[in-house]
């Protein structure tokens, strides 16, 4: 007599998702979207929400076509559109990579040394950075995949609970945050907010890691589709929310600081307006959100680098991709040699590495569009329809004219 067939825990079925939103909200959500709520107010909370939206339809397309042909997008990139877009994209993801390693490094630090000092705050910042730098790294290296799950699962547990009570406990005017979120404001001194708020919400590059997530947990199909829509859907919204309690928190207080200090202001004007138990709750949060998205980058961001080196000609990729020597090398790169923006001055960073992410963005879109709507590459049942095609054009163009806008273009 046969077994039945056990269904998937409810963690098994969002664990996907989990690490997408514990990977993409990190250092840059939590301080570009409070510097934006302080500067903009609660105005900008429909970019969170957009944003959130926005990244939810890239990454339905990545799981498509991944679903489709059983191929990794980056792998359908070399195969279909040519070697050039494989050796661009090279070239853009390690300069991302040594960027955002650098930023989360610094983040980790300030996090540490806001919840316990060690010295002088210099060096405290600097022994708490590199301490959880080598800690992510040992663990991906040694805990596999299932601890890794795990790991990330109470950090975005602290870090969403603790931001989210925070952003509760400011008792903000419900009216005002109903009209900014129905109601966009824009006007050209806010674009760069609105654009790093759009672009970094949710993750930039740390989207093309969701299709290795979902290799690892056997999705295979229409069922495996249905599946990731709704992690993902689960995952976008509790972004959105993250997203916008950021905003609602920054928009109530006075912020001077630059880069990840930003942070300890944060934790300080908050315990002068809700008290000892303010501070240490955001403090919690913080340290969540950082050590997640770093962790989750310093497991997700080896396996493009070892996707990439296999797509060479004469190689074959192993099954355990992870267990892979470029794997274990990128992973080993990206633990180290990002500390070395510890030691500069890197002023406006989490803005800087947003708006970066932004104009990866309509790449994306623009080759979503083009992939998986070719019958012959994904078949009738995996083509996009059209309210997806609806909205993978107008994520394309909003990344391309706030973009265009951002960067000076009037």
């Amino acid at each position: 007599m046969p077994f039945p067939t056990r269904r998937p825990s409810l963690f098994a079925l969002l664990a996907p998702g989990i690490l997408v939103a514990a990977t993409g909200v990190g250092a840059g959500d939590l301080l570009t979207a409070s510097l934006g709520g302080a500067q903009v107010g609660v105005g900008l909370l429909w970019a969170a929400v957009v944003g959130a939206v926005f990244k939810w339809v890239l990454n339905e397309g990545i799981a498509r076509w991944q679903m489709a042909t059983n191929t990794t997008l980056l792998e359908g990139w070399s195969r279909r559109l040519g070697v050039w877009v494989r050796w661009v994209f090279l070239v853009y993801f390690l300069l991302w990579s040594f960027m955002v390693g650098g930023a989360l490094i610094s983040a980790c630090g300030v996090a540490g040394d806001g919840l316990w000092r060690l010295g002088d705050p210099g060096t405290s910042r600097l022994v708490w950075g590199v301490l959880h730098s080598l800690v992510g790294g040992v663990m991906v290296w040694f805990g596999g995949f299932r601890v890794f799950e795990k790991v990330m699962s109470v950090c975005i547990g602290a870090m969403f609970v603790c931001v989210l009570l925070t952003a509760v406990l400011m008792q903000p005017d419900w009216g005002a945050v109903l009209q900014g979120v129905v109601t966009p404001q824009l006007s050209p001194e806010n674009l760069p907010w609105t654009l790093g708020i759009m672009g970094g919400v949710g993750g930039t590059v740390t989207l093309l890691s969701y299709g290795y997530w979902i290799r690892e947990a056997g999705r295979t199909g229409q069922e495996g589709l249905r599946a990731s829509r709704l992690d993902l859907a689960v995952a976008y919204a509790a972004t959105a929310l993250f997203g916008m309690a950021m905003i609602l928190i920054g928009s109530r207080l006075q912020l001077d600081q630059q880069g990840a200090a930003v942070a300890l202001e944060l934790a300080a004007q908050l315990g002068d307006v809700l008290g000892p138990a303010g501070k240490w709750l955001f403090l919690v949060g913080f340290w969540g959100a950082v050590f997640s998205s770093l962790l989750g980058v310093w497991q997700s961001a080896p396996y493009l680098f070892a996707d990439f080196y296999y797509l060479g000609p004469g190689r074959t990729k192993p099954k355990a991709l992870a267990d892979s020597g470029p794997y274990r090398i990128f992973l080993v790169a990206i633990t180290l040699l990002p500390m070395l923006l510890l030691w500069l001055s890197v002023q406006q960073i989490q803005l800087a590495y947003a708006m970066m992410g932004a104009f990866f963005m309509p790449l994306l879109a623009l080759t979503l569009l083009l992939m998986n709507n070719r019958t012959g590459w994904v078949g009738r049942d995996f083509r996009n329809s059209w309210w997806l095609n609806v909205l993978l054009l107008i994520t394309l163009l909003a990344f391309v004219w706030f973009g265009w806008r951002g960067v000076g273009g009037g």
